[in-house]
């Protein structure tokens, strides 16, 4: 009984599974065709580079200042020493902090990226409801983000319906 049960069960399910329709989307592709996309990443790059190149400079003041400490070592007294010290360690943390304000989870990269590309990735992602819910797609997979595909036929690829619904010819 049980066993009947299982394979009216499965059977079900195959049934289930044949009607559904499946497509796929490359949203590097689509990102990549769209010129907003790049001039937020453009500039988000460029904020990054900016902020990279500011710490790197702060770094080589510290090291340039703690082998100044090293080689006037000798000559310093024990408060002179402790306050170089000292120095040199506020120094390497605002260093740190200000890492942490431009690359933190919560720092100004996160913010700008949110900023420029969410609104992006949210037109996509309704763009592909749209899609999914005009063609009664089951399931829409992203081929860009990893998913593993050994064979996808062409016809399926709804990356140009994506681009044509948020206005992009191609």
């Amino acid at each position: 009984m049980k066993k009947l049960a299982f394979l009216t069960m499965l059977f079900s399910v195959s049934l289930m599974l044949n009607a559904q329709k499946f497509a796929y989307v490359d949203t590097d592709y689509i990102l990549g065709s769209i010129p907003t996309y790049e001039s937020a990443q453009e500039q988000i790059d460029i904020m990054s580079k900016d902020w990279q190149s500011e710490i790197e400079t702060k770094y080589a003041d510290i090291e340039k200042l703690y082998k100044e400490f090293q080689a006037e070592k000798v000559l310093l007294t024990e408060d002179m020493k402790r306050q170089r010290e000292e120095e040199i360690i506020q120094k390497e943390r605002e260093v740190k902090d200000l890492q942490r304000k431009y690359f933190g989870p919560e720092g100004d990269l996160f913010k700008k990226r949110k900023e420029l590309i969410e609104p992006i990735q949210n037109d996509i992602f309704n763009a592909i409801k749209e899609i999914a819910t005009e063609g009664s797609y089951g399931v829409i997979f992203d081929a860009a983000g990893g998913a593993s595909m050994l064979y996808s036929d062409p016809k399926y690829d709804k990356s140009d319906e994506v681009l044509e619904k948020l206005g992009f010819k191609n």
